[in-house]
């Protein structure tokens, strides 16, 4: 197995804009008619070039590419906007967004509906590189595409562990903070590092242009399935429903929701293995308090954006039940919202449910709160609400 690679630093905004640019050979970022996206990557990246970050060798080259690949997909789907201006005229539907607290069952819930051959999900390569998706059978003769499945076998070999934490291919339907992350503003930074100045400053932002991008993005990459309803997944969706409802309004919310003492175990074990070696500082209690105090913050504001939302677009799914039935949560998800359970998606959700039961997409997860300092009282405390 090689070395991981390594810098002394992260680098600058400029920098990192400089070396997205040589990878594309494309220079208009948009950031003209975004300049909140610009500051929030230069807010970024100079926390995380702070003695407070702690990055080691490791740590500055994964989260310098973190940075650099959110910039390339800017540069890219900056440049199918302006290759497809027609990308703008499409009709955005009744989505569906699934979000929850971690390990709630967003992945499996969301892979379930987005099975309907009536549905679409957000493919992980084309968050990577946006543009009208192909046709399904060409994505083979796709060099960057077998590109990033060719990285994904690599990773499960090497780090069988995180296989189990959080299956994903090129072809898997994704979160969609990797969309959000073009704008600079995105919980998956936070996930990944310890950036309380960035955090600070996030946490005094509107999310309404992340939105109006991320709304853009799904314009594109649906410019050839417009007769098809969109279900996007992140639990992260929590910290922003006031913004994401605004450019969503017709939006179908499915809620997923569990003991929150398993989510935060499962989050603070997810970006401890994701960041093993990164830093010095973001690790243990530290680690563990980031994530408790995101979570939180992230379950105060859906609430108290819910209160002020129709509540005939929610939808509460509860874990056990869920576990329990698959199948006829997803039913039941149709027939409160009016939506057709058409035979073929009922038969195409049972047979992916079947599937997701063996192999590598069945979930191994193990986590134990006390490695990062917090007691099961004071999780149960804080999600008092």
């Amino acid at each position: 197995m090689s070395e991981p690679r390594q810098r002394a630093d992260v680098g600058t905004f400029e920098d990192i804009c400089d070396a997205a640019t040589r990878t594309t050979g494309l220079t208009d970022f948009g950031f003209a008619d975004a300049p909140g996206h610009e500051e929030a990557f230069r807010v970024l990246v100079e926390d995380l070039g702070s003695a407070e970050a702690g990055l080691t060798g490791v740590g500055n080259y994964f989260m310098r590419s973190q940075v650099k690949s959110s910039l390339v997909a800017r540069l890219l789907t900056q440049a199918r906007f302006t290759e497809f201006p027609q990308h703008a005229d499409v009709v955005i539907e009744r989505p569906i967004f699934v979000l929850g607290l971690p390990r709630t069952g967003t992945t499996a819930l969301s892979r379930l509906l987005c099975a309907d051959p009536a549905h679409q999900g957000l493919e992980m390569w084309l968050t990577e590189f946006p543009q009208p998706r192909p046709p399904r059978e060409t994505w083979e003769d796709d060099p960057i595409f077998n590109a990033m499945q060719a990285a994904f076998r690599e990773h499960h070999i090497t780090n069988p562990e995180f296989m189990g934490i959080h299956y994903s291919d090129a072809t898997e339907p994704e979160e969609c903070w990797r969309v959000l992350r073009q704008t600079g503003k995105s919980l998956g930074f936070e996930s990944l590092a310890h950036v309380p100045a960035y955090s600070r400053w996030l946490a005094t932002q509107s999310w309404t242009d992340a939105y109006e991008r991320h709304r853009q993005n799904l314009q594109l990459i649906g410019l050839n399935d417009q007769d098809k309803r969109w279900v996007l997944k992140n639990p992260s969706h929590l910290i922003a429903l006031d913004a994401l409802l605004e450019v969503y309004p017709d939006a179908l919310v499915v809620m997923t929701q569990r003991d929150p003492v398993t989510s935060v175990a499962s989050a603070c074990s997810l970006s401890a293995e994701a960041t093993d070696g990164h830093s010095t500082t973001f690790v243990g209690e530290t680690l563990g308090r980031d994530q408790l105090g995101h979570l939180t913050r992230q379950w105060d504001a859906f609430w108290q954006a819910r209160e002020k939302a129709d509540e005939s677009q929610f939808f509460d799914v509860d874990y056990r039940g869920f576990v329990q039935d698959p199948v006829g949560t997803v039913g039941a998800i149709y027939d409160a919202f009016g939506l057709t359970w058409s035979q073929a998606a009922q038969d195409a959700v049972r047979r992916l449910d079947e599937e997701s039961r063996s192999g590598p997409r069945r979930p191994a997860h193990q986590y134990d709160l006390a490695d990062y300092g917090i007691t099961q009282d004071e999780v149960r405390e804080s999600f008092a609400r």
